[in-house]
């Protein structure tokens, strides 16, 4: 079995990756196994010196790395930068300050002295995706590696050269042999990973079915999971929003990385009385944008990853428009080049607004008033991330508390950032990553009683 890397663009086969074996990965099991005894008897000043050196081949590298991931998935070469310069920058944040989040932490009781210690438990295997190849591996990575697990990664099987180039990278930055290691599986074959005892620990980014599946799997052998799956999240504009400002970020959020991420602005629920001016500001900047070739620096949007999800998506468009959605801007596809789309008139029991539309196109749903908006927001079964646009910060304070996600980001784009927890809830997933909790959720959080 062989995994081919095949450039979305011009759909030309870049590279092919034999499978692993059993025997191979048994080995891989071992040195991970061997390293994380390594990584522990190192100690932590030894494993932020690597995670720094890990950040300056990044950055020396940038447009390297940035080359692999533009070819492999089709993001345009800036963004792909960004990506990899994200990674450099999160690891130097993590390596100046995970000392304190690993330190016990007392706790008053009747004995003499309680604590509650975060120690390592082994190998945590990670199941990755292709949309942002490099940030969604060393989001899990970095924090992991410094605590003193070990690290396998199981990659979006299109993206197999960013898997193990990442490898390659925490290897030249002194990590111990098999700190972190890449394994060229496909996912019918996870159960015996999954059920290693070495395994401590399983993360998973992607669709939620696939979280269900290995949701399933790990708890079969009573494993430790965090899931980060689907989102839909809503992007409120209420009446009293800076319009221009907020129809710039509802773009860049939906349409950045050709549409093709987990807290995207897929639905834009915008109140009555602005919403003709918000679609025509939106409308304008959305006709703006170049798609096309991803290493031409005036590409705004790159192609989609792959043929199948382009023709989803191109599915999802034309059934909306069926049922009554208007199409106001783009949403010609040519193979994964899928020229950014909007329509309007979206409603409940649309694809556009009851699915996840994974690619570059934006809905506009209306509400009459701020309650019917933060209604229609929660009439989803996903809950990864929000955004809620308006000048009256008390108000949105309050209305956040309503709002059904992991993350609720006030005038402002939701994205992921090392000093904030990110994770969300309903069918898109449990458990965080990054800040304090991130760094927690595959320790072994241990109660010591001293009487």
């Amino acid at each position: 079995m062989t995994f081919k890397s095949i450039y979305p663009y011009t759909q030309e086969t870049i590279a092919e990756y034999p499978a692993h074996t059993r025997e191979e990965i048994d080995k891989k099991m071992q040195a991970g196994w061997k390293a994380f005894a390594s990584l522990r008897q190192e100690g932590l000043q030894n494993r932020c010196t690597w995670m720094l050196r890990a950040a300056e081949l990044l950055k020396d590298n940038v447009t390297e790395h940035a080359t692999i991931i533009s070819k492999e998935m089709g993001k345009t070469l800036k963004e792909a930068k960004a990506e990899v310069l994200k990674c450099a920058a999160t690891a130097e944040y993590y390596a100046a300050n995970i000392e304190p989040l690993l330190q016990p932490r007392l706790i008053n009781s009747d004995g003499k002295k309680s604590y509650a210690a975060f120690e390592p438990k082994g190998i945590v295997l990670a199941i990755m995706p292709w949309n942002f190849p490099y940030w969604q591996v060393f989001r899990f990575a970095i924090p992991n590696l410094l605590a003193g697990n070990a690290a396998m990664l199981k990659h979006a099987s299109n993206v197999s050269g960013c898997g193990l180039a990442i490898e390659k990278l925490f290897l030249d930055a002194g990590f111990p042999a098999g700190s972190f290691q890449t394994v060229l599986v496909s996912s019918k074959e996870m159960e015996p990973l999954i059920a290693d005892s070495r395994v401590q620990g399983v993360t998973l980014t992607g669709s939620t079915p696939a979280g269900m599946s290995v949701a399933a799997l790990a708890g079969k052998y009573i494993k430790k999971t965090v899931l980060e799956l689907g989102g839909s999240d809503p992007f409120i504009v209420l009446k009293d929003a800076n319009l221009a400002e907020a129809a710039k970020v509802a773009v860049k959020a939906r349409m950045q990385n050709a549409g093709q991420s987990c807290i995207a602005a897929k639905r834009w629920i915008v109140e009555n009385s602005i919403a003709e001016d918000f679609t025509q500001q939106v409308q304008s900047i959305i006709t703006s944008l170049k798609q096309g070739d991803p290493f031409l620096p005036d590409t705004d949007t790159g192609p989609m990853a792959r043929p199948d999800l382009a023709e989803e998506l191109e599915k999802q468009m034309d059934q909306s428009i069926e049922k009554g959605a208007q199409l106001l801007a783009g949403g010609e596809r040519d193979g994964c080049n899928f020229i950014p789309a909007l329509l309007t008139n979206v409603k409940p029991g649309m694809a556009a607004f009851d699915e996840e539309t994974f690619g570059p196109v934006a809905a506009i749903i209306t509400a009459n008033d701020e309650a019917a908006a933060i209604r229609l927001a929660n009439q989803t079964p996903f809950g990864l991330g929000a955004a809620l646009w308006t000048k009256d910060i008390e108000k949105a304070a309050r209305l956040a508390t309503l709002i059904e996600s992991g993350n609720v980001f006030i005038n402002a784009m939701v994205r992921s950032d090392a000093r904030l927890p990110f994770g969300g809830i309903k069918q898109s997933g449990y458990g965080r990553e990054l800040s304090v909790e991130g760094v927690h959720e595959f320790m072994n959080i241990k109660t010591v009683y001293i009487q």
